[in-house]
């Protein structure tokens, strides 16, 4: 007799070609499809719902299921032309490394539960610390993204700066063009509204350096007790930098834990324009950086590292006597971060590095930063664009006339046109749409076409 919940061995290679060929057609015809496809939620719900089928049902047609009625809908972050927000542009490299990771069911919460995985992420997070420019020795741990390394780096904050405790006259500071993330981080972790200042960006949407320690001075002598400033490196808006390197000269001179989001923008550092941007990340207690956005990667791969060795342990440090078993040797990720039970998120930027070589991802980078200085120019070139904010990290945001409803009526009508995908924002109180140019499959002319039919539309 079979074993439960097991198929022939022949029809789990035939299965697993058939899945293999829809990615690889997928991917060869992504720039023919639309950046963007809706669907109607209804329609969705009665080709997908229904209760659960009872008995066993055709294993190919569940995948053309999957193929055609669930994965062709939503926002297709490593098309070419999909510009919106922050795209995630991977490689078919980390799809294979993903796909291993799961057929061999990869667990990477103890040394003895998966030593193999575990090296690899340590060998991946000392790749990225090289890259910021954090000393050895510095600690780390992937998460699935921004939002839970925002928690995981606040907490370490909180540990070293406030003994763990959420001290109700602690104050953390960052500007106005934070990411809401670290907001949302800061209220989960037990922070009431009052105890984060949101200051006000200055003329390059940037933390101003005076204005923090006119606040933290301001706070002190209130009685409160200042501990953590968050800085931005590429601000999801307009790709701003904060001045890294004042801002840690500030968060030394009052003992205040820097933490740097690089989520978007940290992986600038593989290229030269990048480092020069982001001089100072060197100097911050804790950075978030996100593979799965600059680096190319799948989701879900982000990243925290922290500066100070044994951090994160003391900050998450896990026991319980059902887990005497699976103690000491090399690293436990379950004591660096939430998570008892994770996979091998590590192996894909490993996997990819080594099949690409570095120097392929250097000049990916270098690529997103130069499209978005290309349209840049295209914009300043044909009249009638206003550009609101300069090419930065890969980002652009401009407009087109005075109205703020006619920059988001553009932005829709290149959705439904299907070409690209566009968003908005909002720059200093202006609606302004915004270009993100990650993704080194993009071509220049690509970038034109688009700015051509923004105009039409």
């Amino acid at each position: 007799m079979r074993e439960p919940l097991t198929l022939p061995p022949e029809e789990m290679r035939r299965l697993g070609h058939l899945v293999v060929d829809r990615i690889v057609d997928h991917m060869e015809e992504l720039r023919e499809l639309r950046p963007v496809r809706a669907a109607d939620a209804a329609e969705l719900r009665a080709a997908l719902g229904g209760p659960p089928p009872e008995q066993p049902g055709d294993a190919e047609r569940a995948l053309e299921l999957l193929f055609e009625r669930v994965l062709p809908f939503g926002q297709h972050g490593d098309h070419p032309r999909f510009f919106a927000r922050i795209g995630s542009p991977s490689n078919y490299v980390g799809v294979l490394a993903d796909a291993a990771a799961a057929g061999f069911n990869v667990f990477t919460g103890s040394w003895t539960g998966g030593a193999g995985a575990a090296t690899v992420e340590l060998v991946v997070l000392d790749w990225l610390r090289s890259l910021c420019g954090l000393p050895a020795g510095a600690d780390g741990v992937m998460v699935s993204g921004g939002s839970v390394g925002a928690i995981t780096a606040l907490a370490a904050a909180r540990r070293a700066r406030l003994d763990g405790r959420s001290d109700p006259a602690a104050v953390a500071y960052m500007s106005d063009q934070a990411h809401a993330s670290n907001g949302r981080a800061l209220d989960v972790l037990g922070f009431a509204r009052e105890q984060v200042r949101s200051l006000p960006s200055d003329a390059g949407l940037r933390l101003a350096p005076g204005a923090l320690t006119d606040a933290v001075r301001a706070d002190r002598a209130a009685g409160r007790r200042p501990f953590c400033v968050i800085g931005t490196a590429g601000t999801t808006s307009t790709g701003a930098i904060d001045p890294l390197t004042e801002l840690a000269v500030v968060c030394a001179e009052h003992g205040l834990w820097l933490h740097v989001d690089g989520a978007y923008g940290a992986a600038a550092m593989l290229c030269p324009a990048g480092r020069a941007a982001l001089a100072g990340i060197e100097r911050a207690d804790s950075i978030v950086l996100d593979p799965h956005k600059w680096l190319f990667q799948p989701y879900e791969l982000g990243s925290v590292l922290v500066r100070e060795p044994g951090l994160l342990e003391r900050t998450f440090g896990l026991e319980g006597a059902y887990l005497r078993d699976v103690t000491g040797g090399e690293v436990n990720f379950r004591d660096r971060s939430l998570q008892l039970t994770r996979g091998g998120r590590a192996l894909k930027l490993w996997l990819s590095i080594r099949v690409f070589g570095l120097a392929a991802f250097r000049e990916a980078v270098a690529r997103g930063i130069a499209l978005a200085e290309h349209a840049e120019a295209v914009l300043s070139a044909r009249g009638g664009w206003e550009v609101v904010t300069p090419a930065q990290l890969g980002i652009v945001c401009f407009r087109r006339g005075s109205d703020d409803g006619e920059q988001s009526r553009i932005a829709e009508a290149m959705v439904r046109g299907g070409y690209a995908a566009a968003s908005t924002t909002v720059v200093r109180g202006r609606v302004a749409l915004r270009l993100c140019t990650i993704n080194p499959r993009t071509t220049f002319e690509e970038i034109e076409r688009t700015i051509e039919l923004m105009e039409s539309a």
